[in-house]
């Protein structure tokens, strides 16, 4: 087989391609196998007419279609290792030429992955970003904490107040008019929570136990249901009771409530250490985010559209995965947000253009620093899963292989030592 390539436009090219007639036969062979199988000739049972009367009675050329079908995938793959191109896309194939005894021949036009011209990478300043904890963030964790352990009491009488669980009727009108989904019957809602319209938990604020309101709100411009977005609306409202938050103490009890350990200062400290753990790992993900974007932005490239659609994908298979752990399906999303497929997609477009800079920009700094990843780094990957899985690293590595995913692996693990790359020669300021 031979195969050349030419570019012919930004990041498309075209191989042509000849491949042997020894393999077109082999190919005729096998879609005769195929084709015989399903074809009734009179005297002969199905399956078992000779090649002879059939090429007479259909024609050699019945056997065309099918025997490209099977020689073309190997023939466009072998391809593709031959001359090294990176595709990103599906292919354009232009069969010129197939034959009983002649050479196959055939283009295939297709999108392949840009070339990047980068800027500079090295030395790249970033903020630098402190991971010392201070008391104020001690204090409001540990309130955070009572918050979650506080009891809830009935309040007997008085008014409402932020941070209050009321228990609701309301009526909602636009223009006089009752609309779909605008009324609950004693319906339980935290006030300061954020969980209704703008406006709505601040007028409820002051009810006494029993009053009727008139609540008056604009429904927001970008509301998910786009007959009520931007309206004024009314909601008649009656309190019929208050429970209010009674946090507990700070002291050793709490302690030993929440944790393992048995007085607040022991407490305290472990907390700290965890809150600085977790600030160190978000200084050095906002390090890592500042300078890709600054070395992505730095890069000369243009990105093929079928790039961003296929990241747009797996963005898409992303979130309803994340949907269903959730119990929730795409679809019910969609009448839910009152959103379809393409809205999605379309919201979805600015990361995925993101993500597809930044993954390119990456593999050139790679190939240009000549940065690899080796068998360990892959055994070293397979054991921090194998612990985090609780499953054999050879099993995981199993897995990987089985759904073809190892090679995904290597790639993330190769834009991952990129990234270090990165950080450690950028300069803080």
């Amino acid at each position: 087989m031979k195969a050349t390539w030419e570019k012919i436009e930004s990041n498309t090219v075209s191989i042509n391609v000849e491949v042997d007639a020894e393999k077109v036969s082999e190919s005729l062979d096998q879609a005769f196998k195929k084709v015989v199988a399903q074809v009734n000739v009179p005297g002969f049972r199905k399956g078992k007419v000779p090649r002879s009367i059939f090429e007479a009675k259909f024609g050699i050329e019945s056997l065309y279609q099918d025997a490209i079908d099977i020689i073309l995938p190997g023939a466009y793959s072998a391809a593709v290792q031959e001359t090294g191109i990176q595709p990103v896309d599906r292919p354009e194939i232009d069969v010129t030429q197939f034959a009983k005894g002649q050479t196959f021949i055939f283009t295939a036009k297709v999108t392949v992955k840009p070339e990047v011209t980068l800027g500079a990478y090295n030395g790249v300043e970033v903020a630098k970003v402190s991971a010392e904890v201070t008391e104020e963030e001690i204090a409001a964790e540990l309130e955070r904490l009572q918050q979650r352990h506080a009891e809830l009491n009935v309040v007997e009488e008085g008014a409402a107040e932020n941070g209050d669980v009321t228990v609701i009727d309301f009526d909602g009108y636009v223009d006089g008019v009752a609309f779909e989904g605008g009324k609950a019957e004693r319906y339980s809602l935290e006030l300061g929570s954020g969980s209704f319209i703008p406006g709505f938990e601040e007028q409820v604020v002051g009810m006494q136990l029993g009053d009727f309101k008139d609540v008056e709100v604009t429904f927001p411009e970008g509301y998910q249901e786009e007959s009520l977005a931007g309206k004024a609306a009314i909601f008649k409202v009656k309190l019929h009771e208050l429970k209010r938050k009674t946090l507990p103490a700070l002291d050793d009890e709490f302690a030993k409530d929440v944790s393992e350990f048995d007085t607040l200062e022991e407490y305290k400290k472990d907390l700290a250490s965890k809150l600085q753990e977790n600030k160190v790992k978000e200084a050095t993900q906002a390090q890592e985010a500042e300078v890709i974007s600054k070395v992505a932005e730095a890069a000369t490239v243009e990105i093929p559209a079928a790039m961003v659609e296929t990241e747009q994908n797996y963005m898409l298979q992303d979130f309803e995965n994340r949907l269903r752990s959730q119990g929730m399906t795409l679809d019910l999303y969609y009448q839910f947000s009152g959103q379809n497929e393409q809205v999605l997609r379309d919201q979805m477009k600015g990361d995925a253009e993101k993500r597809v800079l930044n993954n390119l920009v990456l593999e050139a700094i790679a190939k240009a620093e000549s940065i690899e990843v080796s068998e360990e780094d892959i055994n070293e990957e397979l054991a921090s899963l194998s612990t985090a899985y609780n499953r054999p690293a050879e099993e995981i590595r199993e897995i990987f292989t089985q759904n073809g995913n190892l090679e995904n692996l290597t790639e993330d693990l190769l834009l991952r030592k990129a990234i270090k790359f990165l950080v450690s020669n950028s300069v803080a300021v």
